[in-house]
């Protein structure tokens, strides 16, 4: 009986090898065939990302347009308060009568002030000419005249003349007497001392000299 059993073993062995070498290749196959499955999944998986965010942006669009909606209810919600205050207070303004305007428009709204209006201006036909009139002829001013004593005569050519000026004051109207000299240009050292003389105003002349002897009115005794 032993060896009958042996016998079977040695019979049995390589049909058992056979299986086992079977169901390790097709575990192998499976292995591969899942492999294959995964590296195509990973090769598509790019493809399928953009899907995925074009499904996404809809859903970011709504977000956004869900946040700009709240401040938009926020101030429509704020003004309404604001227009209802206004409303109440063009109500209680006092209008005035037909025939009397108000004392007061600045606490009326603008758009309620009277307005003038400005009148349009006419614009002529035809331009009128440009007429230049002609400057009158105009004369050198008068010279200024003096009349005095003489009171000195020593210089060459030159006379001192004292002019007496009698005037009233301006602000207490007091006859108020004044002497004032005036150094003249004597060409021909004809005026002595005490004469009568009138000077008449000239250019400058010296240091001192604005005037010359235009004649001798008086000659002294």
């Amino acid at each position: 009986m032993a060896d009958e059993t042996e016998n079977m073993e040695i019979e049995e062995t390589p049909e058992a090898v056979e299986e086992t070498v079977a169901d390790t290749e097709a575990v192998a196959e499976e292995a591969a065939a899942e492999e294959a499955v995964v590296e195509v999944a990973a090769a598509e998986a790019p493809a399928d990302e953009p899907v995925a965010e074009e499904a996404a942006a809809p859903v970011e669009a709504a977000a956004e347009e869900a946040a700009a909606e709240e401040p938009a209810a926020e101030e429509a919600a704020a003004s309404e308060p604001a227009a209802e205050a206004e409303e109440a207070a063009e109500e209680a303004v006092p209008v005035a009568p037909a025939g009397k305007p108000a004392k007061s428009q600045r606490h009326l709204p603008r758009s309620l002030r009277h307005k003038h209006s400005k009148p349009t201006r006419e614009k002529p036909a035809e331009r009128k000419p440009i007429v230049r009139t002609e400057k009158p002829d105009t004369h050198p001013p008068a010279r200024q005249e003096r009349r005095g004593i003489v009171v000195s005569d020593k210089g060459d050519k030159t006379i001192v003349v004292k002019v007496d000026v009698i005037k009233a004051h301006r602000k207490y109207k007091k006859v108020v007497r004044r002497t004032q000299k005036f150094h003249a240009h004597d060409e021909g050292n004809t005026a002595g001392v005490g004469d009568v003389v009138r000077i008449v105003e000239s250019r400058p002349l010296s240091r001192l000299k604005r005037w010359r002897l235009a004649e001798i009115v008086e000659k002294a005794r």
